[in-house]
């Protein structure tokens, strides 16, 4: 403890995640439907996964799981936020990436196989506003998927500025 006494605690040990917040044109969010064993609920979250590949750069993690969940890449990439998902328990850092500029993978480019949960991930759009009401009337419950929606909400508001890049040091 911060006055050096003892406390025993359980802490889940965690890799790290990443998520991706990827906005259309006009002002949508890729979101995907996913099946979560642990609430047995399918939920409505925008592209996330593992930082599993050792060494492997966070915003390179966050490129691949938005090709390999949602199956679009993007021209522009910033950092959104980063933050600590359950510190009362878990290591777990997950940062948050606004990706722009969206392209769909043609067909004959996918190359990953989807499996367990990710085999049946529906994709939709959902304009940035309705995802906030939606947010605040807890609609959506997925934590990270909320934090990403209130950010780029944030950041829309005033342009777009003061992101950092894409490639900025983990705070």
């Amino acid at each position: 403890m911060p006055d050096q006494t003892l406390a025993e605690r359980d802490v889940v040990e965690h890799p790290g995640a990443v998520a991706v917040l990827a906005l259309d044109d006009a002002s949508r969010i890729l979101m995907i439907r996913q099946y979560r064993h642990p609430v047995s609920r399918m939920l409505w979250e925008i592209p996330a996964g593992l930082r599993d590949v050792s060494g492997e750069d966070p915003w390179v993690t966050a490129q691949r799981e938005l090709v390999e969940e949602a199956s679009y890449r993007a021209r522009d990439w910033h950092v959104l936020t980063d933050f600590f998902t359950s510190p009362g328990f878990s290591t777990e850092r997950l940062r948050v990436y606004l990706a722009r500029g969206l392209s769909e993978v043609p067909e004959e480019e996918r190359t990953y196989v989807p499996k367990e949960e990710e085999a049946y991930l529906e994709r939709a759009w959902l304009p940035l506003q309705e995802a906030v009401t939606k947010v605040l009337a807890g609609e959506l419950h997925n934590g990270v998927t909320a934090m990403g929606i209130l950010a780029a909400y944030a950041v829309a508001s005033g342009g777009f500025t003061g992101l950092r890049p894409a490639d900025a040091p983990e705070t």
